[in-house]
């Protein structure tokens, strides 16, 4: 999201208030004030999201300064995977905003805008629409691969469920050529320029990739399971991954490349891709980053330090303390602040990190994650530290300590309402910009989840979201990428009967 306004917005801000508030009452109370956040801003019952059509998701209320008033296909996708995740843990009270959700974006689908229509699938790369489920016409950061790679994972997560609990022909007839449409569309779209998340540069993003590997690999394990074929997943994986490699400089990820931005590459844009793919049953492994590789770690510390010298409200916070968390520190966009929704990635991929080391039952400090270490124990060696060590207690207990670092800039800094805007003033923690944003209360939402989850034993954790599958599946050599283009049928015709629609060629 973007535009060209500096102004802040109405919040009755009261950190000194939340100040006094403890950490765990804080995530007690903000946990509900999050989640009925994300359903106010739900066309169909939310009351924030009057005039949108039923399973819309709205980006903000905000109208003005900024307009955030569409429903975008990313925010919408990660904000319903939550609400997924949530049901699938037990809270069946969620059904009906998911289905109402399945349903618009079956439409969504089929609606010709700015960058196509599903003729050769090319419209399924429009970023945003109006609440009304029609096209948004106006100048926009156009395309962005992102979107259909993150609602397939959303879907599939939903889908799975359905399959363990008797309801195979809805997924096969109902969920599956939504899904089938956006695999479609990653394999035959992702090594194209497009924008990235933040809809600024038009380049290869890492956040982008890292994403869609996701979605081809557990489009095609869910193929499988359904007794359908996914062509774009088989081939196109494989390669995916290999041009994910392409991002690592050795220090960091470089989250831009192919682009003309001129920026030093650390972007908080590589801390949520690393969440987003996430697997809870993989290990630490480097090639798809996840949380409790050595990459991971490392451009986390390279990420976050970024911010330390240029937001007055990191002030005289040494490394290995949590700070408040930009996009990139070459940013200008309401004068360039923190934002809550990266400072909370940057708390949720420590507890996911922390969740993958316990489940190995072992820390593994190398040459790349030595400084991360470091940062926590300075005194720390390359090595392998068993559970049975100290050394591997008091660095779960400081990853913990340093995760909760970050969920504490965001409690200091939230209104005493508890409802979050998109960014914070830099100087003085004022929140600013977009108010309520669906992504900030989502965001909130899971790394309050994840660090309940990090808390209980270990015969417990089964409550994290279901995992992406193997992460060594479909393993390229890393020589060279090779794309194999294909031009997949898109599934119109099933799109529309399914929900009685009309259709105009």
């Amino acid at each position: 999201m973007s535009a060209f306004h500096k102004t802040r917005s109405p919040h009755r801000f009261s950190a000194l208030v939340m100040g006094h508030v403890d950490l765990h009452d804080f995530i007690t109370s903000e946990s509900a004030v999050a989640l009925q956040g994300v359903l106010d801003n739900i066309g169909g019952v939310g009351a924030r999201a009057v005039g949108a059509d039923p399973g819309n998701v709205i980006a903000s209320p905000s109208k003005t300064d900024p307009n955030y008033f569409y429903t975008w296909t990313r925010d919408s996708a990660l904000t319903v995977k939550m609400l997924v995740d949530r049901f699938i843990a037990g809270d069946r009270s969620l059904r009906a905003q998911i289905e109402e959700y399945v349903a618009a974006q079956a439409i969504l689908q089929t609606v010709a805008n700015p960058s196509g229509d599903l003729t050769d699938g090319s419209g399924l790369g429009e970023p945003k629409f109006e609440v009304n489920s029609t096209a948004f016409t106006g100048p926009w950061g156009r395309p962005q691969h992102d979107g259909p790679a993150l609602r397939a994972t959303a879907l599939i997560a939903y889908s799975r469920w359905l399959l363990a609990n008797g309801g195979e022909g809805n997924v096969s007839s109902r969920i599956w050529p939504i899904i089938s449409n956006d695999l479609d569309y990653v394999g035959q779209y992702w090594n194209r320029t497009g924008f990235d998340l933040w809809e600024e540069v038009d380049g290869s993003s890492f956040f982008t990739a890292a994403v869609q590997h996701r979605a081809l690999v557990e489009g095609q394990a869910f193929a499988e399971q359904i007794g359908k074929t996914c062509p774009s997943c088989v081939s196109q994986a494989p390669e995916v991954l290999c041009f994910l490699q392409s991002f690592w400089n050795g220090q960091f990820v470089t989250s831009n490349i192919n682009d003309q931005s001129g920026r030093n590459g650390r972007d908080a844009n590589s801390v949520l891709a690393s969440i987003h793919t996430f697997d809870p049953d993989a290990p630490c492994d480097g090639p798809t980053f996840q949380p409790c590789s050595s990459r991971a770690l490392a451009n986390h510390k390279a990420v976050t330090d970024s911010f330390r010298p240029v937001y007055n409200v990191n002030s005289n916070i040494p490394e290995g303390v949590a700070v408040a968390v930009g996009r990139y520190t070459e940013d200008v966009y309401f004068g360039g602040n923190p934002w809550y929704l990266t400072t909370l990635a940057a708390a949720e991929q420590l507890y996911d990190a922390l969740y993958q080391i316990r489940q190995a039952g072992v820390v593994v400090v190398d040459t790349t994650s030595l400084p991360f270490f470091r940062d926590l124990d300075p005194y720390i060696a390359t090595g392998t530290y068993s559970s049975s060590s100290s050394i591997y207690s008091n660095i779960t207990s400081a990853i913990q300590e340093y995760a909760d670092g970050y969920v504490n800039v965001v409690r200091r800094y939230t209104p005493a309402e508890g409802n979050l805007a998109e960014q914070l003033s830099r100087n003085d923690g004022v929140p600013l910009s977009a108010t309520d944003l669906t992504w900030c209360m989502c965001c909130r939402q899971l790394a309050v989840w994840l660090k309940d989850a990090c808390e209980l034993t270990s015969d417990s954790l089964r409550v994290f979201p279901y995992g992406c599958g193997s992460p060594i599946v479909h393993r390229p050599s890393l020589m060279g990428c090779i794309e194999r283009q294909r031009s997949p049928r898109y599934l119109l015709w099933h799109l529309c009967t399914w929900y009685l629609r009309s259709c105009s060629d």
